[in-house]
């Protein structure tokens, strides 16, 4: 071979060698910050010390949006363009701060100025209702910018009109069922589910109803991926994760990555989960922050040649040694005032007054201590203790859902808990007054129709552990081996002072029992067809016995002088029930006694 010969076939493979290099595309990295569960913490709130839950005192305390928003604002600052934020819904209620979003619209665009890109919707927040719901969207649209909202498998109803307002979002864009961004030179496809158990949860969102969600989830990433181009595709689902009772991880999200091919992070929520590490479920991640702002979850993934790689996952804990983001600390303190204003003053409380003091903390743990839990019992004797006290018409039985407990009461350092720290522990829902809370109602039900409720309470949490009833004036037996809906063997109703009478709960007995509970746990009643597979049929009734056709009919009026219905809320009764409490040390604070040390439960297995 000749010289020039061997220089040309050298040029031909060097250039060859060249074109094939230059096609091969460096990797690129995307760093995406997440939260879910926030539920309204703005502030920091207590780790041990127990202090304002508006957050005045910041030593000791976890989470808080200021913190959170220096942490989002340092990476930005590192990294630019490569950073992605984003929430898994129930950004809403559990303070003080949700209760003035109809009007205020504070917190969605708080979120928006701390960095968020997107969140999805969770099943609280439509416990106000759609029209609610997009009212605060509205009011917070109005405020300034949002982040994008997501809601990927909503259906609204053609007849009822009672969710346009939200559907009418979706056509001014202001929500939307997807979202292209990008980073680093990447699109980023993203959309947001609730899962089935989630739904559940959320009866005040009728008529909204909810599509399959892997089978939407399925859709929206073949159109993510093929008709919108993108290189990544992320679902935010509120559907959330579980130990099964062998020690392994299940639940509708890990579902979800098994059943649904191609989506590159699932960023769970609703369960309240901490993995500080990614759960892999078939080659997908799935991330989740624990609840309330206490971790700000940081998943690093590199992309190239058309797959990711993970490069780095791990969760912060937002403890006090973080400095607040002095803008968002000054406009939290604007409404921090605000609500003392409009909520606190209106009730003749102060968020920092004490009411009680404990030395063991009441805790209500859904995964490891159901029905042993101390609060739930706490706080289902309190309603019992309220009701049939202060000169009202009294109650047989009060009923309340572990589902609504959104706090524990821990002692601290010095035991004492405050308003706020008490609100924390039932803050949800709202009725017609403006003031926080789900209202108290009552209604009647015949002997052999309480055996049907509790046939039903007893298969509830098998569905989700949410509907755990925690119940004040009531002991019941069961018997797990005898057949469907014949498993309750007795019914008493009575308390320890005065003791237990046993309910005949035969067709001849036409007495009527009282329930009291709140608005939405009456409201589930409608949930005892379908899992009684239409067997059970409960008729709510007056005192009278006539037919109560809604629960708002049932709402307990405090003050029947004062026009108007003057609504009680379960935090109410707490704070009540806990300032009866004697004073056992002689500081002039009420003590919680003893005998809450360990719970009672009403349902007693033999």
């Amino acid at each position: 071979m000749t010289m020039y010969r061997l220089l040309t076939l050298m040029f031909i493979c060097l250039s060859a060698y060249d074109t094939s290099f230059a096609q091969i595309k460096p990797e690129k990295n995307l760093i995406i910050l997440y939260t879910n569960d926030l539920h309204s913490r703005v502030s920091g709130f207590p780790s041990g010390l127990k202090g304002s839950d508006t957050g005045s005192r910041e030593a000791d305390t976890l989470g808080g949006f200021a913190r959170i928003a220096t942490l989002i604002k340092e990476e930005k600052r590192q990294n630019g363009d490569k950073v992605l934020v984003l929430d898994a819904g129930d950004f809403l209620m559990g303070t003080f701060f949700a209760m003035l979003e109809e009007s205020s619209g504070f917190q969605l665009s708080l979120m928006k100025k701390m960095g968020y890109d997107a969140v999805t919707l969770g099943n609280h927040e439509f416990d106000f209702g759609p029209e609610s719901l997009a009212t605060i969207i509205g009011q917070s649209a109005v405020n300034g910018s949002l982040p994008s909202l997501l809601a990927t498998n909503l259906i609204f109803s053609k007849k009822d009109s009672a969710d346009d307002a939200l559907e009418a979002l979706f056509d001014q864009e202001i929500m939307n069922t997807s979202l292209i961004v990008e980073r680093n030179g990447l699109r980023l496809g993203i959309f947001g589910i609730l899962g089935r158990v989630a739904t559940d949860n959320a009866p005040r969102a009728q008529p909204v109803r909810f599509a399959d969600p892997v089978k939407t989830a399925q859709k929206y990433v073949r159109y993510l991926r093929e008709t919108r181009k993108a290189d990544i595709v992320i679902c935010l689902s509120h559907s959330g994760i579980t130990l099964d009772e062998n020690g392994n991880w299940s639940g509708e999200d890990v579902m979800l990555a098994t059943k649904v091919p191609g989506i590159d992070l699932i960023i769970s929520g609703h369960t309240h989960i901490v993995l500080d590490k990614p759960l892999i479920v078939d080659g997908t991640p799935v991330v989740l922050a624990g609840s309330y702002g206490a971790w700000l979850g940081r998943y690093e993934v590199g992309f190239g040649e058309g797959k990711t790689r993970q490069l780095d996952a791990r969760i912060i804990p937002v403890t006090d040694t973080i400095p607040p983001d002095t803008e968002i600390r000054h406009l939290i303190a604007e409404q921090e005032q605000m609500i003392v204003e409009k909520i606190l003053k209106p009730c003749n409380l102060f968020d920092t007054a004490i009411v009680a003091e404990t030395s063991f903390p009441l805790i209500c743990n859904l995964d490891t201590m159901l029905e042993e839990s101390n609060l739930g019992l706490l706080i289902s004797d309190a309603v019992y203790s309220f009701i049939n006290s202060n000169g009202f018409p009294g109650a047989d039985i009060s009923l309340f859902p572990a589902g609504l407990i959104s706090d524990n009461i821990l002692p601290g350092n010095n035991g004492k808990q405050t308003v706020a720290d008490i609100f924390r522990v039932i803050p949800q829902g709202n009725g017609t007054d403006n003031i926080p809370g789900y209202p108290l109602a009552r209604v009647y039900v015949t002997g052999r129709e309480l055996k049907g409720i509790l046939e039903v309470l007893y298969l509830a949490p098998s569905l989700s552990r949410d509907n755990y009833i925690y119940a004040g004036g009531l002991r019941a037996t069961c018997n797990p081996e005898k057949g469907l809906l014949r498993k309750i063997t007795s019914i008493e109703l009575g308390n320890q002072q005065k003791g237990f009478m046993p309910v005949d709960f035969s067709k001849r007995n036409k007495k009527l029992y009282s329930i009291i509970a709140d608005s939405y746990v009456l409201g589930f009643v409608s949930i005892i067809k379908k899992l009684s597979k239409h067997l059970i049929v409960i008729n709510l009734k007056n005192e009278r016995g006539e037919p109560v056709m809604s629960v708002d009919e049932a709402i307990i009026d405090a003050d029947p002088g004062v026009p108007g219905i003057q609504e009680i809320k379960e935090w109410m009764a707490l704070v009540w029930f806990l300032q009866q409490q004697p004073d056992t040390n002689g500081n002039g604070i009420g003590d919680i006694p003893d005998s809450y040390r360990t719970g009672n439960p009403w349902l007693i297995r033999k």
